[in-house]
């Protein structure tokens, strides 16, 4: 999608406080809201380019660092990106202007907007990413559901003193697997994969697990915590598959009560399980410069940024 096609960011928060902030004082705010020191190992988060000393007056928050985010940053006049997924991941020896990735970093810089990544520091915060998917799908009495080796004690999390990946508690009201798929369809945004089940559809769920982003690495805590049914994204054939011949396998062998061969699967599209956090994240940066009586104005990304555009039945 070129500049021109690109529809406005919607507006989230409006501008706040009477002093305008520096590029060193939102990233603190961020910081705050997402310590660093709570991502994991493997990842890379926090400032990517832009300087400390600089004005911030308009902040777009994403969850990809495209070229189509980009333009709608610059053509909004952003002074900040701030995006979920980082640009680079692993460390490079060059950011020249002749590679996709460096001309990212150089469009930016030129048109005075800095870029900022919150990740998987941004997966474990008290309304982060794993909150805003737990919330929309009706999650209640909620806990993580796997504690962040990263984790910091932080006893305003809501989570007793710990931060940690994930989300598991139970749903409002119990209903059945496919009325639960129906659900989380119909609360995220709309992409070419839709969403996809695994289980019985008629079988009753009382409970749900959720982790946005690529969540098959964790099955064996999605398992400890007895969720009925887990929604995550870019499953796997081999781990899925197992995952649920094993389930049906013990549900069998222990002649169980209740839904046969939990957890049920409900596979998402990664970009639309992270995008919900956008919102609470414009609400929150707001808020934090507001009380040191700093102004920004705060905007999401409408943008699809999910890789796939099409999809053809094979029935």
């Amino acid at each position: 999608m070129s500049s021109s096609d690109a529809p406005a960011p919607e507006q989230s928060a409006e501008p706040t406080g009477t002093t305008p902030a520096t590029l060193a004082q939102v990233v603190r705010a961020l910081d705050g809201l997402y310590p660093p020191s709570t991502a994991e190992g493997w990842d890379a988060v926090g400032l990517v380019a832009g300087d400390p000393a600089a004005p911030v007056r308009k902040v777009l928050f994403a969850v990809d660092p495209v070229t189509a985010v980009v333009d709608q940053a610059l053509d909004w006049g952003a002074d900040l990106l701030v995006t979920h997924h980082p640009l680079f991941l692993r460390g490079v020896s060059s950011v020249a202007a002749t590679t996709f990735k460096g001309s990212v970093v150089h469009r930016l810089l030129t048109g005075g907007c800095a870029l900022h990544v919150a990740h998987t520091n941004a997966d474990a915060a008290p309304r982060g990413v794993a909150d805003a998917l737990a919330d929309l799908v009706g999650i209640t009495d909620r806990r993580p559901l796997e504690v962040s080796a990263a984790g910091e004690k932080d006893g305003s999390t809501g989570y007793g003193t710990d931060r940690g990946i994930g989300r598991v508690g139970r749903l409002a009201e119990p209903t059945t697997l496919a009325d639960f798929a129906r659900r989380v369809a119909a609360a995220l945004p709309a992409t070419a994969q839709g969403i996809r089940f695994s289980g019985d559809p008629d079988a009753v769920v009382t409970t749900a697990a959720v982790l946005g982003g690529s969540g098959d690495g964790y099955f064996d805590a999605v398992r400890a915590a007895d969720a009925d049914v887990y929604v995550t994204s870019d499953l796997r054939h081999h781990p899925a598959s197992e995952l649920r011949e094993r389930a049906e396998f013990e549900a069998r062998a222990a002649g169980t009560a209740g839904p046969s061969g939990t957890p049920f699967l409900v596979d998402t599209a990664h970009y639309a399980s992270e995008w919900p956090w956008l919102r609470y994240a414009v609400e929150d940066l707001a808020a934090a410069l507001a009380a040191d009586g700093l102004a920004i104005e705060a905007r999401v990304s409408e943008l699809v940024t999910d890789p796939w555009t099409g999809q053809v039945s094979s029935r």
